[in-house]
């Protein structure tokens, strides 16, 4: 009898890095899209339930403790086993939760579909594990611009899914709405496949350093810039989450047409996408620590203006092209000086308890706005108190070191 043919060995899939980062722009655009554009149903569910605001603001601190708690662990999860897995679950969790929020009919619903599910879908389909994986196929040189695109497209999905929220729930109503972003989501298990590696499959493997996973969280503990970097996150998730759930209910409270809140968080995003560009060309040549403590600086200054300066719509578009280009233009420096400091291996952990930090203020932006505003009738103290976690921020962060941990061998890549 003839002899068979010898089986070819089975090698694996290597996508190409354009498709990989393509695929990872657009799933970084869905993700970001629609829970940036949830401050737009605050009001019409109130209406609707006569809920308050402290519940509505309760509900989303949730999703984003949940998407700060869920983070690293998807992280470390997605290090050990591959991307595509998390960001697939991660899509089909997004998905019913916001059908879940869709259908409620008791806060519990809200608070388990539109915080709990919400926020863990969010974070297994984010930036931390996007930006990881874009981090093991480009060169270190080329990172901090592959961060700032990345970025960029998170930003693309506010910018696209604020008027599209809008126009949905004057057409089809509140829950209808959230329903369609439901089906949406379920594309992002198919964008995930070319994302499939580890962080011992990206060309870079052979040159990591091999740590545990708790070496490599008591070496990050014990290095100073890594607790500030912690630390100062902490701000841009305060802001960020108390502007995105309240800003329409704000300028409501002022007087100002709705409309303008749909125009500024629009243009939040589509001016951050060029903040984020910037930020990751700027990042790439200029030192990241001195570069994020002038973004800090910054907000502070737009708040302050926006506060103490006569409130009009033209105000409200101003502050928003102000903040829109500074709004995540902070994400790509902070990734990248984590990938400084530690290389790859445990990027996603490592950079994921950096954004848990970010997630514990944007909790506590969005409860205590809400909280607040029930309480005394506006936002102003919480508005007062960004502004001053604004040069908290920009003080930890000046004496941030741009350098690798000190192992006695060579910084891998």
């Amino acid at each position: 009898m003839p002899e068979s043919a010898p089986v070819a060995p089975h090698r694996p899939w290597n996508p190409p890095v354009w498709l990989i980062v393509t695929c990872g722009c657009v799933i970084a655009l869905l993700s970001f899209g629609p829970r940036s554009a949830m401050g737009f149903f605050q009001a019409p569910i109130l209406a609707d339930t006569g809920w308050s605001f402290t519940t509505f603001g309760l509900a989303m601190a949730i999703q984003n403790l949940a998407w700060g708690i869920g983070q690293p662990v998807f992280g470390a999860i997605a290090d050990r086993y591959g991307a595509w897995r998390m960001l697939a679950i991660g899509g089909l969790t997004y998905a019913a939760g916001l059908y879940l929020m869709g259908n409620a009919d008791a806060p519990i619903w809200l608070h388990i579909g539109g915080g709990v599910m919400v926020g863990l879908g969010v974070a297994a389909g984010s930036f931390g594990i996007i930006l990881s994986v874009f981090a093991r196929h480009v060169s270190p040189e080329n990172r901090s611009m592959v961060f700032g695109i990345g970025t960029a497209a998170g930003s693309a999905g506010m910018f696209l899914f604020a008027p599209i929220s809008v126009g949905l729930i004057e057409h089809f109503g509140w829950s209808h709405t959230l329903i369609v972003l439901s089906a949406i989501m379920l594309i992002i298990p198919v964008l995930a496949a070319p994302l499939y590696g580890n962080s011992g499959s990206s060309p870079q493997a052979a040159a990591q350093f091999e740590q545990t996973i708790g070496e490599a969280l008591r070496e990050a503990f014990s290095h100073g810039s890594y607790l500030l970097l912690i630390s100062g996150f902490f701000v841009c998730g305060f802001q960020v989450a108390f502007i995105t759930a309240h800003f329409p209910a704000y300028i409501n409270d002022i007087g100002i047409d709705a409309a303008y809140a749909g125009y500024a968080l629009a243009l939040i995003g589509f001016f951050n996408i060029f903040g984020s560009l910037a930020s990751g060309a700027i990042g790439q040549r200029y030192s990241k620590p001195l570069f994020l403590s002038l973004i800090y600086i910054g907000r502070s200054i737009a708040i302050t203006a926006f506060l103490i300066l006569p409130q009009t719509p033209a105000s409200v578009i101003v502050f928003a092209v102000a903040m829109g280009v500074l709004w995540l233009s902070t994400v790509p420096p902070t990734n990248a000086l984590v990938a400084i400091m530690f290389g790859t291996r445990h990027l996603g952990l490592l950079g994921g308890i950096v954004f848990l930090s970010h997630q514990v203020g944007s909790f506590l932006g969005v409860y205590f706005g809400g909280y607040l505003r029930d309480i005394y009738g506006s936002f102003d103290t919480v508005w007062w108190f960004g502004m001053v976690l604004g040069l908290f921020a920009a003080i930890v962060h000046w004496p941030i070191r741009e350098a690798p941990v000190q192992r006695g061998l060579p910084m891998p890549t």
